[in-house]
C-alpha cells in the first residue's frame, strides 16, 4: 500500500527528474511525464479528505469508494477531463430556516480529490450508496491494442 509520504517522497524525487535522459529509449511519453507528475503534485498536497479505496474486480473493472457520510449525490460534482478524474463538492449545503442550531459538531467540509486515468480507462458511472460514492471504472481495450497475428507474404 503507498502511503502519502511515500508520494511526497516519490513527486520530489520526479521533480528532480532529467527526462532527456530517456530520450533515446522512449519516444511520445511526454504526456505520461506530465500526468504523472500533476498526479504526484496533487496526492503530495493532497488534505487526505475523504477517505477512500480503490477495489480491482477482474483484470478489467475498478471501483473507487469514497466515505462520505452526511452528502447527498446533489452535494458532489463528478468530472472526468484530460485523464484525469475529479470528485469535488459543489456550494455549501444550505441550512434548515425553521430551526435555530445550537451546536455545530457536524462540519461540511469542501474538498477536491483527483485521480489520475490510464489512457483505456473509462468511467463507466457512479452511485451513492449508505453514504459511500462509488465510482465504477472500465478498462476498455481498443482492437488497434490487442494482440493480433501478422500475415507473412
Amino acid at each position: 500500500m503507498v502511503t502519502s509520504k511515500a508520494v511526497a517522497n516519490i513527486w520530489d524525487q520526479f521533480q528532480n527528474f532529467d527526462r532527456n535522459t530517456l530520450t533515446p529509449y522512449a519516444v511520445g511519453f511526454d504526456r505520461v511525464f506530465d500526468r504523472l507528475n500533476d498526479y504526484a503534485m496533487h496526492q503530495a498536497t493532497s488534505s487526505g479528505f475523504p477517505p477512500y479505496n480503490i477495489r480491482k474486480g477482474d483484470d478489467n473493472t475498478f471501483t473507487i469508494e469514497l466515505a462520505l457520510a452526511g452528502l447527498t449525490r446533489d452535494d458532489l460534482e463528478i468530472e472526468v477531463a484530460e485523464g484525469v478524474l475529479t470528485v469535488r463538492t459543489t456550494d455549501k449545503k444550505e441550512e434548515a430556516a425553521d430551526t435555530e442550531l445550537l451546536h455545530r459538531g457536524i462540519s461540511f467540509r469542501k474538498f477536491s480529490r483527483k485521480w489520475t486515468l490510464a489512457d483505456d480507462i473509462i468511467v463507466k458511472d457512479a452511485k451513492m450508496e449508505n453514504g459511500m460514492l462509488l465510482i465504477h471504472l472500465e478498462r476498455i481495450i481498443p482492437e488497434e491494442k490487442k494482440p493480433r497475428l501478422i500475415d507473412i507474404k
